[in-house]
């Protein structure tokens, strides 16, 4: 049995916690009407990127629904044609979906992306009050045109094939001559592979 001390001692030792940090400034912050700035490459809402001349980076290669390990992802891909070009590639992203109630967004899907067509931007405010808000269609998903852009379908306006657009066809300090070295420097590893 406890003695009379411990009866009274236990309980005020217990409180001692409490009221020492009764008069403590509290660290709460007042969402959402303070809003702290997220970290650079914190992981937020998706977004599909777009060439400087508005064509889609996409290419519907369905990568990123591989990587993704919460199968949040659903891509569905198309083959362009002259009439519509949607990308600089053969194929792009027809249907492209991301279910916002199942990602849990761990980057796989921005690593598995060949043309940087996903990246993440740092929004983060996604609650909604229907689920069926929370799956993300192409068209919510897509960056917005910036000026100079123009929205697909149209013909590539930055050079004859995807290799340029893949080399920066468009981007301050292109030049045909830096795609003429970056020929030349593959032609020099494909002749070098076929001499071993």
């Amino acid at each position: 049995m406890a003695s009379l001390k411990e009866q009274i001692w236990d309980p005020i030792a217990g409180f001692g916690v409490t009221f020492r940090t009764m008069f403590r400034k509290p660290v709460t912050y007042q969402y959402p009407f303070e809003k702290r700035p997220t970290a650079p490459r914190y992981h937020g809402r998706h977004q599909l990127n777009r060439h400087p001349d508005g064509l889609e980076k996409c290419v519907g290669c369905e990568l990123c629904a591989w990587a993704c390990p919460a199968d949040a992802i659903y891509v569905e891909g198309a083959d362009n044609t002259d009439e519509e070009r949607y990308s600089p590639g053969e194929r792009y992203g027809r249907v492209y979906q991301i279910n916002y109630l199942r990602c849990i967004f761990c980057g796989l899907c921005i690593e598995a992306c060949p043309t940087r067509a996903l990246t993440m931007t740092n929004e983060y405010e996604l609650a909604d009050d229907s689920r069926a808000k929370l799956i993300y269609e192409k068209k919510d998903l897509l960056a917005p045109l910036l000026p100079g852009m123009e929205e697909p379908p149209h013909p590539m306006r930055l050079g004859d094939d995807e290799r340029d657009y893949y080399l920066g066809a468009g981007l301050p300090g292109w030049s045909e001559r830096d795609a003429g070295g970056a020929a030349d420097a593959d032609e020099d590893v494909e002749s070098e592979a076929v001499r071993s």
